[in-house]
């Protein structure tokens, strides 16, 4: 256990944190654009496109672009494998986001279904249950998925920076109200 806490110290000194805003953001972004194309597709299928635009989307695609989803891309960040420092594989993207689009995809069908306010909380627990572990990890802000792919989230110069480019449109904004 002191190896494991020892690793995760070292690699916690390596690389920046991302605050768990920016990877709820990344992640409603990546969410939206699945959900989307999910939602061009009836009732009967739509759990199933969910999950496999999800995987094409959250795992293909990342391992072709550099650690990077849709919405990684545009908030500057990536993932990456905490035992070799490295961008992780398919297998352990696989794992990573099998995890996450399942509870995703349940989020999806409590949305889908939002008038039964009961049913909508059942179906959002397990995605709530996975990532609350980021809001108390203080050292690597890791989620469930994270720690079962042993995977982090860090900064990265590559990107669109989304939100730097909205707090400068919004403080623009906010400054010429001022002047009138």
């Amino acid at each position: 256990m002191y190896e494991e806490d020892y690793r995760d110290e070292l690699t916690y000194r390596r690389f920046p944190r991302v605050p768990v805003e920016r990877r709820i953001g990344a992640f409603l972004i990546d969410f939206i654009a699945v959900w989307f194309v999910s939602a061009f597709f009836g009732a009967a299928v739509q759990w199933l496109i969910f999950l496999l635009t999800w995987l094409l989307m959250r795992v293909i695609i990342v391992d072709r672009n550099q650690g990077q989803s849709l919405g990684r891309y545009a908030l500057d960040m990536k993932v990456i494998d905490t035992r070799f420092n490295r961008l992780p594989d398919l297998i352990t993207l696989g794992k990573r986001e099998g995890l996450l689009g399942f509870g995703s995809m349940l989020a999806c069908l409590g949305l889908n279904n939002f008038s039964n306010g009961l049913l909508l909380l059942f179906l959002l627990t397990p995605l709530l249950i996975d990532c609350v572990p980021a809001f108390f990890d203080e050292n690597l802000d890791r989620a469930f998925h994270d720690r079962l792919a042993e995977t982090m989230i860090i900064q990265t110069p590559r990107g669109f920076s989304l939100d730097l480019r909205l707090k400068k449109l919004f403080a623009q904004i906010q400054r010429n109200m001022r002047k009138y």
